[in-house]
C-alpha cells in the first residue's frame, strides 16, 4: 500500500522501509523547538530527570517570543530561565532580543529547517514548517524535555487529506484566504489527528510566504500536520537561506487518502473568520451585505502573516492614506529581517504616516499578551490565527481573522471591508 509524503517522512526517521495509519512508531528528530512559555516547564522536567546535557547543541532551539521583550517579572523570569539554560548547555541556536524573531517566522529564514525535516515544538504552529516540506508539529512541554534528552520520540502515524488547489487566484486572494476557506469547509475539528496535504497545478499561485501561512494554519482544522511538496519555489526559498543537506520525498501515486478537496482558487474571494471559531467564516461579499462591523483594532504581523510579503501587501493598500481616528493599527514584523527590510523598502514610513505603530517582533497581542491587549467590547481584525473567546484580552471582546490586504483596507474604513471597496 502506498504513502503519503507524511507517512514516508515518518518512516525514514523511523528507519523503516513503510509506515501505516495508525502505526506507533519512534523517530529521529532534526529540530526540538521551545519558547519562553513553553520551554520553562521543559526545562524544569528535563532537569527533574538528571540528564546532564541535550541530545545534540545544534538541534535544541529556543526563542524568546510571546512576551519579549519581557512584559513584566513573571515574563522576565521565564525568559532568564532559557537565556541560563542555553548557555549551560551551549545551545547554538538561541535567539533573543536584538537576534530575536517569531520563531515560526524566524527558523526558515535562518535556515534551520529543511525538506525531509522531522521537527518538533513546544507550540501548536509548529506546522508552519511543513511548507518547506518537512514533518512537523506540536508537543507538550515535557514531550520535549524527553526529546531534548533523547533526540527521539514517539508518533502515531496520522492518516490524511488531500487538497488538490486548482487555477490562479484574485490578486487579492492570499494563502490566509485559502486556509480560511478551507477550515470553514471542513470544520475545527474537520483534520483531528490527520495529515493535510496540499497538491496541484494551483501551487505554482502560492508563493513561500503564503505557503508558510497556509501550513501554520493545519492546526486550527485539528490537523497534526499540514505539508507541501518540494517544488523549484521550495528549493529555490532553501538555497537562499539554508547550507543544510535536504531530504526530498513524493506521496505514492497509490498513497491512501481519507478524503479528497478541490480547491478552485480562482472561485475564492477575500474570507474573514468571525468570532469565535476559525471555521466561522464570511467572504468579504456575504459582508458587505451586512450591518458595518465597526472595529477599534487592527493587527498586521504573527506567525502566520508576519513576513516581508504581508507587510508589502498592506503597505500597497494603505500607502498615501489614513487609517480611521478611532482604530489602533498595530504592526508586528516576523523577525529582525523583516524590520530591516521594510525599513529600506520605505514601508516603515507607509504606515506609520498612515496612523500605525511598529512593534519589535514578537508574537504580542495573538495570545492576549501585550502591546494590543483588548477592552470589553472592543474588536480587532488580526491576521493571526485564533479567535477563540478572550484569546486577545477581554473575554467579551471579539477578534475577525482575516489577510492582511483585508485588515488594511479595514483600517482605513475603520470597519470590516475588503481592499478596493
Amino acid at each position: 500500500m502506498g504513502m503519503t509524503m507524511t507517512q514516508k517522512i515518518l518512516a525514514a526517521k523511523a528507519g523503516l522501509e513503510e509506515v501505516v495509519a495508525g502505526q506507533l512508531i519512534e523517530a529521529k528528530l532534526d529540530i526540538v523547538l521551545g519558547n519562553d512559555i513553553t520551554a520553562p516547564l521543559a526545562i524544569a522536567e528535563f532537569e527533574r530527570i538528571g540528564v546532564g546535557d541535550v541530545f545534540d547543541k545544534d538541534k535544541v532551539v529556543i526563542v524568546p517570543d510571546h512576551f519579549t521583550p519581557n512584559k513584566d517579572i513573571k515574563s522576565a523570569e521565564q525568559s532568564k530561565v532559557c537565556r541560563e539554560f542555553a548557555l549551560e548547555k551551549q545551545l547554538t541556536n538561541y535567539f533573543e532580543v536584538g537576534r530575536m524573531g517569531i520563531e515560526h517566522c524566524l527558523l526558515p529564514e535562518v535556515g534551520l529547517v529543511v525538506p525531509g525535516d522531522a521537527v518538533i515544538g513546544a507550540d501548536s504552529h509548529t506546522c508552519t514548517y511543513g511548507a518547506l516540506g518537512a514533518f512537523s508539529t506540536g508537543v507538550g512541554s515535557t514531550d520535549m524535555a524527553a526529546a531534548m534528552a533523547r533526540g527521539v520520540t514517539w508518533f502515531k502515524v496520522p492518516p490524511a487529506i488531500k487538497f488538490n488547489l486548482i487555477n490562479k487566484p484574485s490578486k487579492w486572494v492570499s494563502g490566509k484566504d485559502v486556509i480560511l476557506h478551507i477550515i470553514g469547509l471542513i470544520g475545527v475539528d474537520g483534520a483531528l489527528y490527520k495529515s493535510m496535504e496540499f497538491y496541484g497545478e494551483g501551487l505554482k499561485y502560492i508563493p513561500m510566504d503564503d505557503r508558510f501561512a497556509i501550513a501554520n494554519m493545519a492546526i486550527e482544522a485539528g490537523a497534526k500536520n499540514g505539508i507541501f511538496p518540494v517544488d523549484e519555489l521550495t528549493l529555490e526559498y532553501v538555497k537562499e537561506h539554508s547550507n543544510k543537506e535536504y531530504a526530498l520525498f513524493e506521496a505514492d501515486d497509490d498513497a491512501v487518502y481519507d478524503e479528497k478537496h478541490i480547491i478552485d482558487l480562482a472561485a475564492l474571494r477575500p474570507t474573514v473568520s468571525f468570532p469565535h471559531l476559525p471555521e466561522n467564516t464570511k467572504t468579504i461579499d456575504e459582508i458587505a451585505a451586512m450591518d458595518d462591523i465597526k472595529i477599534d483594532q487592527v493587527v498586521i504581523g504573527s506567525c502566520t502573516n508576519g513576513r516581508i510579503s504581508d507587510l508589502r501587501v498592506a503597505a500597497e493598500i494603505i500607502r498615501g492614506k489614513q487609517i480611521a481616528p478611532h482604530v489602533r493599527g498595530i504592526i508586528l514584523p516576523g523577525t529582525q529581517k523583516v524590520c530591516v527590510q521594510a525599513a529600506q523598502e520605505g514601508l516603515f514610513e507607509d504606515f506609520i504616516n498612515a496612523g500605525f505603530v511598529f512593534s519589535t517582533p514578537t508574537c504580542g497581542p495573538c495570545l492576549g499578551g501585550h502591546m494590543g491587549v483588548l477592552a470589553k467590547n472592543e474588536r480587532c481584525i488580526a491576521t493571526t490565527n485564533r479567535n477563540f473567546v478572550g484569546r486577545m484580552g477581554h473575554p467579551e471582546s471579539e477578534v475577525y481573522l482575516s489577510s492582511p490586504a483585508v485588515a488594511a483596507a479595514s483600517a482605513i474604513a475603520g470597519k470590516i471591508v475588503g481592499p478596493n471597496e
